[in-house]
């Protein structure tokens, strides 16, 4: 089942010269190996340009040429799944609080846009006053037909049944079982949730995120374990190096470093070979990666 994600994956992403051939996991842009093309994920949607996980954030992202939708999911009082990163409402609201311990209906009466305009003055704009925190359904409605979406499940161990929850949401909209691959990636920190969510439906690509605080190292019994369930990784981007990715790739699977903000960073790991990678500016990454394909075509 991996291997075949994998393929699939492969096969979206890459684009080959005539007579090309090579090995495309590396994700490496070469006018002698073909050209691959990274995933280029919106990171809480256009977030260095936005209130995060708001509509506005997930349209411009698309429209900054991200490939992918990041949506965390948080589970309200009355179990709805609702995009938010933390576990409490005090960052990014008006009003203070845990999400476990409120509705929907309190939820959707929040504030989510104002603190940005406070945080980020030189960005500010009266438009953002009043966003709503955005529930995965409106967010499926929305942009289903013409999106792809990374989600997290944040924090699972903290709301029993989300997983359930969340293959219940992605059945209604039709977004698992035979679909071309990667409409939908599922990634967490909690290996338990996702080998909840793979033995409910395998169909489901899921990555496996890492935290790491000293230069990443992977051993194969890791790997092994991980290829279990999930296609592949993703960990802080400060944390890779060539030979990780290499570690990573060769064994067949993926890799998606995050949150990558500075073109010099994201041009850096293109050469290293990450198969995508999470950045809060879209446009910078497609901007990096169109500036790459030309050089090396």
């Amino acid at each position: 089942m991996v291997g075949y994600f994998r393929w699939m994956a492969i096969a979206a992403m890459i684009i080959y010269p005539s007579g090309a051939t090579s090995d495309p996991v590396l994700a490496e842009i070469s006018s002698d190996n073909g050209q691959v093309k990274a995933f280029n994920i919106s990171h809480r949607g256009a977030s260095g340009y936005v209130p995060e996980h708001t509509f506005l954030a997930y349209e411009l992202g698309n429209s900054m040429n991200g490939d992918y939708i990041e949506i965390d999911l948080q589970m309200t009082k009355d179990g709805e799944l609702i995009a938010l990163h933390d576990e409490s409402i005090d960052r990014t609201t008006d009003k203070k609080g845990l999400v476990k311990n409120l509705t929907l209906k309190e939820i959707k009466k929040l504030d989510a846009g104002s603190w940005f305009n406070e945080a980020y003055p030189e960005k500010k704009n009266a438009e953002y006053t009043g966003l709503q925190v955005p529930t995965l359904r409106e967010v499926l409605t929305k942009f289903g037909s013409n999106s792809k979406f990374f989600i997290e499940t944040k924090s699972p161990e903290v709301y029993p049944g989300m997983e359930e929850k969340l293959l219940d949401i992605l059945n209604e909209y039709n977004l698992t079982g035979a679909q071309p691959f990667g409409n939908v990636i599922v990634q967490s920190f909690s290996a338990e949730s996702l080998r909840k969510i793979h033995q409910m439906d395998e169909s489901i690509p899921l990555v496996q995120l890492l935290s790491y605080y000293a230069p990443a190292v992977i051993t194969d019994q890791e790997v092994s374990k991980i290829k279990e369930y999930a296609i592949g990784v993703g960990l802080h981007y400060t944390a890779v190096s060539p030979g990780y990715i290499q570690k990573v790739t060769s064994s067949d699977l993926m890799i998606f470093p995050y949150t990558v903000n500075e073109k010099d960073d994201m041009k850096m790991l293109l050469e290293w070979g990450v198969t995508g990678m999470f950045t809060n500016y879209p446009d910078r990454l497609d901007e990096v990666i169109q500036q790459e394909s030309l050089e090396h075509s």
